[in-house]
């Protein structure tokens, strides 16, 4: 059966600001409306495997559910993010039940599990999801990073994709690794790149077990990846493991819709790779392009400031399933 794909509502995307860095950087601080008293988080982890837990935050509306997301956060991020913050309040009053997953190591569980997590790890999403079934409608959306995981792993289910899955969102998904890694090099991510090394030293310091010293002369995300990431899952070297981890590699076997937001001035994941005949000759597919937004920004003006989210919530509604 192939996707339906009815014509979009959401209303168009215009930005609070052109330039891209601002868009990114603001958009990160920008105070989301605190909702937890209204809508109490509760916390849970989950054994994925005897020595791993991850840690879900949940939130449910104030009637039975319509349905449930889960969130899946971006790099050295967690399930406080202030994208999952705005969008769970989106969620919650569209009556779905909200789901924060985080990454192995993340959101304060380092010392939870003898591994790291990477761009690819499908497995503890899997895992929580199927502990997790209550037979309502289940939507995955990732950010960044997690857009990959997100999309891989729908990919990776391929006709058992729609027993689990109502749909999958992805927001600017680093989809073909190496081109995102080839991007973030250059100079005018310098800054990005340099705070997403910082929070990875300190994270896998605080594992236990690793030291400062492990990280001598690693400079770059990619550094990383090559003498850490890799290694530790068996990928050999960082090349290695951005080819076999891309979730481009795994777009045949999508079994349910998928949409991809990404703006075209992002400066972390190239548009181009959204051009790809893997993905626009797949019929599961639907692209939602923006010539602004940066990387996670998407900050409209007023009354659509948090347009992201009426985007996501807008597909998720017309979705078959939902």
């Amino acid at each position: 059966m192939i996707a339906r794909k009815p014509a979009r509502r959401v209303p168009p995307f215009e930005p609070l600001f052109r330039s891209p860095h601002l868009q990114t950087v603001l958009s990160h601080y920008w105070r989301r409306p605190a909702l937890e008293r209204s809508f109490p988080i509760e916390s849970r982890y989950f054994r994925t495997e005897s020595d791993v837990q991850v840690l879900v935050e949940s939130q449910w509306p104030s009637h039975d559910p319509r349905g449930e997301i889960v969130m899946v956060h971006g790099l050295e991020g967690s399930s406080r993010a202030g994208y999952i913050a705005s969008l769970s309040g989106a969620a919650l009053r569209a009556g779905f039940a909200v789901q924060r997953f985080n990454m192995r190591t993340c959101g304060g569980t380092e010392r939870l599990c003898p591994t790291l997590y990477h761009a690819g790890l499908t497995s503890d999403l899997l895992s929580v999801i199927c502990q997790r079934r209550h037979g309502k409608p289940l939507h995955l959306v990732g950010f960044s990073l997690g857009g990959n995981v997100v999309v891989k792993l729908a990919g990776e289910l391929r006709e058992s994709g729609p027993d689990l899955l109502a749909g999958v969102c992805a927001v600017s998904a680093p989809l073909d690794l190496a081109a995102c890694s080839r991007r973030m090099s250059r100079l005018d991510n310098l800054i990005y790149e340099w705070r997403f090394v910082r929070r990875m030293r300190q994270r896998l310091c605080a594992t236990g077990r690793y030291n400062r010293a492990a990280f001598s002369g690693l400079r770059s995300v990619a550094a990383i990846d090559d003498r850490i990431t890799a290694p530790s899952f068996g990928f050999g070297d960082a090349s290695n493991y951005y080819r076999t981890q891309s979730a481009m590699r795994f777009l045949d076997g999508l079994r349910v819709p998928v949409l991809l937001i990404y703006s075209r001035d992002d400066t972390l994941v190239p548009s181009q790779t959204f051009d790809d005949a893997a993905i626009r000759g797949n019929p599961w597919i639907e692209c939602l392009p923006t010539d602004h937004g940066g990387h996670l920004g998407f900050l409209g003006r007023h009354p659509h400031r948090f347009w992201l989210d009426e985007a996501i919530m807008e597909w998720i509604s017309r979705t078959p399933a939902s």
